[in-house]
């Protein structure tokens, strides 16, 4: 991969985070997706999907033989929102509270990390680096 791919992958990745996560997220999975049994990890699955699916699409442009990378994803993100999610929700932080805004930095954070690993794993996949 060039230099140049390369950015172009990583940023395919921060627009797919600003969409799935912000822009098809509805209010009924961002408010239900932290909420206990049934109704809780059907939102949570049904907006780590959309990433998902989200994820595969890349994958099918930048490095089709890494799709499964679609399926980490998933699981990956689901883990990471569950895990904010219930921590706020058990933490009873708000909105108005400086501990959320602290949750949801982490929260992103860890999705950007996520995204530099699969930028690495297609790098590697692809051969590394051309420069020329």
């Amino acid at each position: 991969m060039t230099p140049v791919s390369i950015i172009f992958l990583y940023l395919a990745f921060r627009l797919k985070q600003l969409i799935c996560d912000f822009i098809l997220q509805t209010e009924w999975m961002a408010l239900s997706k932290s909420a206990p049994g049934k109704e809780g990890y059907k939102a949570l699955f049904t907006h780590t999907a959309i990433h998902a699916i989200a994820t595969c699409l890349i994958m099918l442009v930048f490095a089709p033989g890494l799709i499964w990378l679609g399926l980490a994803d998933f699981i990956l993100h689901s883990f990471i929102d569950r895990t904010k999610g219930v921590l706020t929700r058990k933490m009873g932080w708000m909105p108005k509270d400086t501990y959320f805004w602290w949750a949801m930095g982490a929260d992103q954070e860890a999705h950007n990390l996520t995204h530099l690993a699969y930028v690495i794993i297609v790098v590697i996949y692809s051969g590394g680096v051309v420069l020329s």
